[in-house]
This record gives C-alpha cells, structure tokens and sequence, in this order.
C-alpha cells in the first residue's frame, strides 16, 4: 500500500512555513507552505498586486490586486516565483470543488487519526502560464481554507490517484502552456472546506475563491441491489 504522508495545517491569521515532507514512490505528501518576506507591502491592494522587478511580466498584463475575493470560475492573475531565479505571472482558475470520502483512498496508508477522521475535498484548477519564464516541476500555489482560518495544504501525490488526478505543474511550463488538474485537502475534524487561497507569503492579503461545494458522490460498493421482479407462474 501507498503512505499517505501529510505536513502540519497553518493557521490563516498568522500562517508559518509547512516544512516540506520528502517523497518517493507510491507516497503522497502535503506541499510546501507559504514562506515569510522581510519586504515591507503597502496598504494600497492595487500597489501590494504589482511585481517586483524582476519578474518576467508579459506585456498588457495587469495582476489581480491582493484582497479580492472571487468565485469559482473566476481568474485572478498573479506574480508566481516558486524560487529565487524564476518568476512568471499565472492565470488561476478554480472551477468548482467537490466532496470526497474516506473510502476513495483505498491503496493509500492512512497512519493516524488527523487522515482518517478529516473530511476531504476534490478541487479543480486551471493554471496558464502568462509570463516569460519556464516555472515547470512547482506545485500548483493554492491552499484550502477551512472554517477555522486554517490553512490546508494539497496534497503531493507521487502515484496516481483516480478520484482526483493530481499533478505539479509540469516540468516544461513555458508560456503560454496551460494545464488542468485537481488538488486534495483535507480539512481536520471533519471541517469544512469555505474558500481556496492564494497566498504565497505571510504578508500578502490573500486571493480567495468560495462557492458551492458539490456532495459526495454515492459509494459504488455500497449499492444496494435492486430485487428482481417477481413473475407469476402459470399453472
């Protein structure tokens, strides 16, 4: 069987650095959270939205500004530097998210109660890259916020996973490529899932998408059968 391995939640006031969790495969891991600056922001969303200068801005794009709150569907336009010598501007879209159930990790190691007793969603995902720059091989920079304000990290799947095909950006992510995909989180304590966040670092005043969560899909193995019609005999 496959682990499921998982880096601590964060609290959405005050969020700290997750610590990355090494992988290998059949693993799945929590991704990477977001890192504290030592840049001071300014109070103005539409100034706080500007790149920094080196980033490798397409021209005519404007970056959606920090605090904007949107709904599944929506596009917000980001200044993404997943390291120190890449940087590009990604077009984000949430489409929708759904519910899932503990009995779709079946194959997956499932070690302590935090897994077993959290409720978990499916969130699809739009990413194009706008910029001029390859940001291939990086997570997908989106967390899940539940009701506590706490920060969800998605899940890093290193084998597939079929209920929600989950990948990184891929290696070669040029511009102008675009991938879809679908993020796992899982909300402690059967919490809830209320919003997807943009957050790349402590001081930054997230982008967040809400909207309706779809339920669970009715569990295939539970079905019950259907009796057969009974016939009357002939005499």
């Amino acid at each position: 069987m496959a682990a499921l391995g998982l880096a601590g939640c964060s609290s959405g006031e005050d969020p700290e650095a997750d610590p990355s969790t090494d992988t290998s495969d059949g693993t799945a891991s929590s991704t990477t959270g977001p890192t504290e600056t030592s840049t001071e922001t300014s109070t103005d969303a539409s100034a706080d939205a500007s790149p920094t200068a080196d980033v490798a801005m397409a021209d005519g794009v404007e970056l959606t500004a920090q605090g904007t709150d949107l709904k599944f569907r929506d596009s917000a336009k980001v200044d993404f530097q997943p390291d120190r010598k890449r940087s590009s501007v990604l077009k984000l879209t949430v489409t929708g998210a759904r519910k899932g159930r503990l009995s779709d990790f079946k194959g997956f190691i499932l070690d302590d109660n935090y897994k077993k007793k959290a409720n978990y969603y499916y969130v699809d995902v739009t990413v194009k890259n706008l910029g001029k720059d390859n940001v291939g091989g990086a997570p997908v920079p989106l967390w899940g916020v539940n009701g506590e304000n706490t920060l969800l990290p998605a899940v890093n799947f290193t084998t597939s996973f079929g209920p929600c095909a989950s990948t990184p950006l891929p290696e070669k992510f040029r511009p102008g490529r675009r991938l879809k995909t679908c993020l796992v989180y899982l909300s402690p304590d059967k919490g809830k899932l209320e919003s997807v966040s943009f957050r790349p670092n402590q001081a930054f005043d997230p982008i967040e998408w809400t909207g309706d969560v779809k339920p669970k899909k009715r569990d295939a193995s539970k079905k019950k059968k259907k009796p057969g019609k009974k016939t009357d005999k002939q005499n």
